[in-house]
């Protein structure tokens, strides 16, 4: 079945359909809360200070433009990522959050998510004063008094809330990850104006740009297709086993193993860490002696292209391996299939297998986690090839990996929900 049947057949079938109508919805309440701007903004300071700043550039697009405008989600998603990212780190320091994570259940899962939105409420909280600092310094927003700079803060604060809420609405209500679909609605939201932005400052000088332009959009395209479909598929045979008169087993099948098993997620992370340099600097910039000399070499090594560059690809790179470990557990896959009677042909079952997925993991992560910090740093190649800003952010090698990559899960999952459907009328 071809992708727009698909879409057809979607429709079709009432519940699918109001799913669909469902996520729709609540992006029409996303892009509405997100033209809702803080009062007291000087627009020409806040478009000066975005020209300058490459973290709070790359930052925006994944609020879909809010943070641009200073709209009461101008955190967007941030803090509840954060917050997602210190309680993985800390499964590595705390056994029984470790366990609570890997091993309870369901309910142990469920908690799990349940720390992850309470730390998202001081994070936000910190967040959205150190944002308002920072633009009260930069004369972007007028001084504030007490009372107003807290209802400000509280404001900002319940929108990253809000969105929180709204995600996860989406993964239980709707049609794939929540937090997923609401970065892509933000940035597919921003791209008309990117265009425009593109085609008011076009020259016929520039025409050798545009065309470099094209083709590196599309090779960044199909390149991320081809790493995220890519799949080592490791076969996998099941016994036969005989229960009274029946005969269980003896077929032979295919455990995949991605290429790029962390998706877009390490981008995602190192994005979200490397907003708290900026946001600590912004405390600092009027501050003396070693603390003052250490905010003002802070903000010059990321207004440095190629140095906040190497710093991205780096954090990526890592964030891969790191939540690589944190998802895939070869002993868990190795002991799933010990239980159902199945074996890799050669492999034997048990602690053999657990070395066999893991030796096959470490060979391919390399060329995921390369591949991630390479569509990291493609935004600052694409800007010095071409000379052009406004290329980076609309060609940005990591919008297009989130856009593709959450393309492609949700047309899956549509393609399960159809499948599953398909079975039960038969």
């Amino acid at each position: 079945m071809i992708w727009y049947e698909k879409i057809i057949q979607m429709f079709k079938i009432k519940d699918l359909r109001n799913k669909f109508l469902f996520v729709l919805g609540i992006f029409a309440l996303f892009r509405i809360m997100a033209n809702i701007p803080i009062p007291g903004i000087n627009p020409e300071n806040l478009k000066s200070f975005f020209e300058q700043f490459q973290v709070l550039g790359l930052l925006n697009i994944f609020t879909g433009g809010a943070l641009e405008r200073l709209s009461i989600v101008m955190l967007g998603l941030g803090p509840y990522i954060t917050a997602t990212i210190i309680l993985q780190l800390l499964t590595m320091i705390f056994p029984q959050l470790e366990e609570l994570y890997k091993e309870s259940g369901e309910e142990g899962k469920k908690k799990f998510q349940q720390y992850g939105r309470i730390l998202t409420v001081p994070l936000s909280l910190v967040q959205a004063f150190g944002m308002l600092t920072l633009f009260t310094r930069q004369g972007i927003i007028t001084e504030l008094g007490s009372f107003s700079k807290l209802s400000a803060v509280l404001t900002i604060s319940a929108g990253a809330l809000f969105l929180m809420w709204l995600g996860e609405l989406i993964s239980e209500k709707g049609i794939g990850n929540g937090v997923s679909l609401l970065i892509f609605a933000g940035i597919i939201a921003d791209f008309p104006r990117n265009i425009g932005q593109m085609l008011s400052t076009y020259e016929p000088s520039m025409l050798p740009s545009y065309l470099m332009f094209f083709v590196m959009a599309l090779l960044i395209i199909a390149g991320v297709a081809l790493i995220n479909e890519a799949r080592r598929n490791i076969p996998v045979s099941y016994a036969k086993r005989i229960k009274g008169r029946m005969v269980y087993g003896g077929s032979s099948t295919y455990l995949p193993i991605s290429v790029n098993p962390a998706g877009v997620m390490p981008i995602i992370f190192a994005l979200s860490i490397l907003t708290f340099p900026s946001m600590i600097t912004s405390f600092l910039s009027g501050a003396t002696g070693f603390l003052g000399r250490a905010s003002q070499f802070v903000e010059g090594f990321f207004n440095n292209t190629w140095a906040y560059g190497i710093t991205y690809f780096i954090l990526v790179v890592l964030f891969t391996y790191f939540y690589t470990l944190i998802t895939f557990e070869p002993k868990s896959i190795a002991d799933n299939l010990k239980k159902m009677g199945g074996f890799v042909p050669g492999i034997r079952p048990g602690e053999s297998t657990t070395k066999f997925l893991s030796f096959v993991l470490n060979r391919i992560l390399p060329v995921g986690a390369l591949f991630l910090g390479l569509i990291a740093l493609m935004p600052t190649v694409i800007q010095v090839v071409t000379r052009v800003a406004v290329f980076s952010f609309l060609v940005g090698g990591t919008s297009i990996m989130i856009i593709v990559s959450v393309v492609l899960e949700t047309m899956r999952q549509i393609e399960s929900q159809l499948e599953m459907r398909e079975y039960d009328t038969f």
